[in-house]
């Protein structure tokens, strides 16, 4: 169990038997009276956010979460099945649920799939893919009107921003953690 003492942001705790992160936290001591703890939260689940403000002493329960190592194997529909490395379980996971790591999967990709009660409740891709470009503009020498991207479409069907010397065909990698392009990949 934690206290209201142990809340800072980042912590995940479990309100009305839901999953919850702290993103925002602030200690006000008033001149008399118990400490107040305000806190913004975030629903693991759902995304909504809670303003809530707690006294001291307080207690709150721990998000029973855990982690697994998984393996992306296809999409059917608007799920996507994950294997474990262990078990070799097979668990499907809405497209809601995906968030963006939905943009990077690739078949036999090494993900984290994080869940709540044997709940899958969200993935995480490694920070750094490799994708094969699909579609870009061809890139004429001597174009010089200053702009120094072009849009790509990837084989997941995403689409970024890429040097203009990034041809179709071509092995790019992506950083996860913001969208953009990192570098080509040699070879």
């Amino acid at each position: 169990m934690y206290t209201a003492a142990d809340l800072r942001k980042g912590l995940k705790i479990a309100i009305d038997n839901e999953p919850y992160i702290i993103t925002h936290f602030d200690f006000a001591k008033p001149g008399k009276g118990q400490a107040l703890y305000r806190t913004k939260l975030k629903n693991m689940i759902t995304g909504s956010t809670l303003d809530r403000t707690y006294r001291s002493g307080e207690t709150f329960e721990p998000a029973q979460l855990e982690d697994r190592k998984m393996q992306y194997l296809y999409k059917e529909d608007d799920h996507y099945c994950f294997m474990d490395n262990t078990t070799y379980e097979q668990i499907h996971i809405s497209e809601g649920a995906m968030g963006d790591a939905k943009n990077y999967l690739i078949d036999n990709l090494p993900v984290d799939v994080l869940l709540f009660r044997e709940k899958a409740i969200g993935v995480e891709v490694p920070n750094f893919v490799n994708l094969r470009v699909v579609q870009t503009d061809p890139w004429v020498k001597g174009d010089t009107s200053g702009s120094d991207s072009k849009p790509a479409t990837v084989e997941t069907g995403y689409v970024l921003r890429v040097p203009p010397f990034i041809e179709e065909g071509e092995l790019i990698t992506i950083d996860t953690r913001t969208g953009e392009y990192s570098t080509r990949v040699k070879g």
